[in-house]
């Protein structure tokens, strides 16, 4: 899996999750490359949680940002935290830029919310899936469970011919498994 960052780094993210009496339950899966879908995503505390499971467990989850965003000095932050530019004037363009870096990088985990949002949505996005069928990679699911203040690593799913029907899989074992930070955006 990717890695990042050193004892220190670690030392943080534990620190992060016991502040916030948050902990991180299950174990990453040794896989290079991968798309982890972080959900239910309905609080901007969501970040806090998965960033102090990320630097605990020191795995490098990179994330798409608009390419717009990458100007000096954020750039440095961007960089630093694996982000990838994107730009995001065609969604086609996204799958194929996605599916590009994949092939590209030896090691590469991409976190996306499939909501896409905060707020309450009827159905995930089905983009993730995309890039996934795209870029030959499973979906590992990372789900919060805020009742028992849980970032939970959960388990690989592979990807089939049907996006229709695994993005309703996916959803549907999700939101029945757990509880994000703000149940009423769910």
């Amino acid at each position: 899996m990717p890695s990042m960052g050193n004892a220190l780094t670690r030392a943080i993210g534990r620190a992060i999750l016991w502040v916030t009496g948050w902990r991180v339950k299950g174990r990453p899966p040794n896989e290079k490359k991968l798309i982890a879908i972080i959900g239910p995503h309905t609080s901007n505390r969501d970040f806090i949680y998965v960033l102090g499971a990320m630097l605990s467990l020191g795995v490098r989850i990179s994330v798409m940002i608009k390419k717009e965003a990458f100007f000096f000095p954020m750039s440095l932050l961007y960089n630093a935290i694996g982000a990838i530019p994107v730009d995001r004037s065609s969604p086609n363009d996204v799958t194929a830029q996605m599916a590009a870096e994949f092939h590209a990088n030896d090691k590469l985990w991409l976190g996306i919310a499939p909501e896409g949002t905060r707020s309450k949505v009827g159905r995930f996005k089905k983009g993730y899936l995309r890039i996934a069928r795209s870029a030959g990679v499973p979906i590992f699911i990372t789900a919060l469970n805020a009742p028992a203040r849980e970032v939970v690593l959960d388990k690989l799913w592979p990807v089939s011919d049907g996006i229709d029907e695994d993005n309703k899989a996916i959803e549907d074992y999700i939101f029945t498994n757990f509880t994000g930070v703000r149940p009423e955006n769910q």
